[in-house]
Order: C-alpha cells, then structure tokens, then sequence
C-alpha cells in the first residue's frame, strides 16, 4: 500500500461543476491505474470512474458517463475528475484509490482519506 492524498470536493448547486484532484506520491517505477469511488449516506462505497497508468484506457459508471472525465496528470501518478452538470445524487464522499498494477482490475488496494462532494437542489 502507498499513501493516496486527494483535495477538491465542496458545496455546488445542481447543474455546477467541482474538480477532484489525486496523487499517489510514493508510487516510483511506472504510473499504476487511479480510480475513483464515492459512498452516499446509508449506502456502499460504489464504482465512479478509473483510468489505466498510460491513460489510454479510462472506464465510468453509467450513472456518470458524459458527465464526468477522468484524466491523468502530467506528473507521475496524478489524476483529475472533473465532474459537470452534477446532480443531487452525485452527493457524497469521494475516494481516490490506487490499483497495484497499471491496469484496472479488481479494486485498488490503497485509499485517499475521502473529500465530500455535495450538490444541493
């Protein structure tokens, strides 16, 4: 496991955007798969997006597709999620994980601490 820090999140009404940053610092050698998963209030942690350690290849929930973007940083094991046209639903707290390898499979075996992300109607 390697330390994941992440910032961004906050307070938006329906319709606005936020940006969430992350970075997994510790990670030497090559860029490993970064993903992110949210939990609401009362329920389990659940799928957003991830992107592959090339980039190349990036994977969403179908709840977010053509809404959100996930894309990787010039430096080393960084990664954005910029989210548009948030809903109320989009409500929660968002985790950054990293894969141990750099292609997304299963779930990353390291967390960031959480940031919430509210959308109010």
């Amino acid at each position: 496991q390697v330390q994941v820090v992440q910032s961004g999140g906050g307070l938006v009404q329906a319709g606005g955007s936020l940006k969430l940053s992350c970075a997994a610092p510790g990670r030497t050698g090559n860029n490993y798969a970064l993903g992110w998963f949210r939990q609401a209030p009362g329920k389990e942690r659940e799928f957003v997006a991830a992107v592959s350690g090339s980039g190349g290849s990036t994977y969403y929930a179908d709840s977010v597709k053509g809404r959100f973007t996930i894309s990787r940083g010039n430096a080393k094991n960084t990664m954005y999620l910029q989210m548009n046209s948030l809903k109320p639903e989009d409500t929660g707290v968002y985790y950054c994980g990293a894969y141990p390898y750099g292609f997304v499979s299963g779930i990353p075996n390291s967390w960031g601490q959480g940031t919430q992300v509210t959308v109010s109607s």
